[in-house]
């Protein structure tokens, strides 16, 4: 069964980057695409250090006390990836990006593991910055090699209880994700 890891970015579990990822989740699983969630949390995330011990660590890296390597294997196993944040200070939430950072240098720059696979970034926002948010991460999308995945604008929520013109673009974007992995 085709499958998409949805990786929510936000260190809360039911906030408003879950409502979001979870409105494009619903059109994936409406089309029959099995979907996997993996949730960032609270627990603290390291950085890259540059140590480039994943090149002798079969594209993994080297620390193993955070999220990075699941990710790595998440995103292997997966199809498709979605991956959402809130909006902090005008951008994607910190440990989000340094997850990724470690997660996309090691699976890709020694190997190119995630290349093919259909993704797409999702952002939650208060007032602004969502735009960024989502440029921020599918900039690691394209340099992996994989096809982003667009909906008719950007795929942001406000962080508001009624966003239809948002869940409207989160719903179109499970669903053009949908057409791309049935192809």
């Amino acid at each position: 069964m085709t499958k998409v890891l949805v990786v929510n970015g936000s260190p809360n579990k039911k906030g408003s980057t879950a409502k979001a990822l979870s409105t494009a989740a619903r059109s994936l699983e409406e089309a029959g695409i099995e979907v996997e969630w993996l949730q960032l949390g609270n627990k603290p995330v390291r950085g890259c250090i540059g140590c480039n011990g994943c090149a002798k660590n079969g594209g993994r890296c080297v620390f193993t006390d955070d999220l990075a390597n699941e990710l790595i294997e998440a995103i292997i196993d997966a199809d498709g990836v979605l991956v959402g944040t809130p909006t902090y200070f005008a951008g994607a939430n910190g440990a989000l990006l340094a997850l990724l950072d470690r997660a996309f240098y090691a699976a890709n720059v020694h190997g190119r593991q995630f290349v093919g696979k259909p993704a797409a970034a999702v952002a939650t926002e208060w007032r602004a910055g969502a735009v960024c948010a989502c440029d921020e991460i599918n900039r690691y999308f394209l340099h992996a090699g994989m096809p982003v995945v667009a909906s008719n604008y950007w795929p942001i929520r406000h962080d508001t209880e009624d966003d239809a013109w948002g869940d409207d673009m989160l719903t179109l974007l499970g669903e053009r994700m949908a057409e791309m992995l049935h192809r």
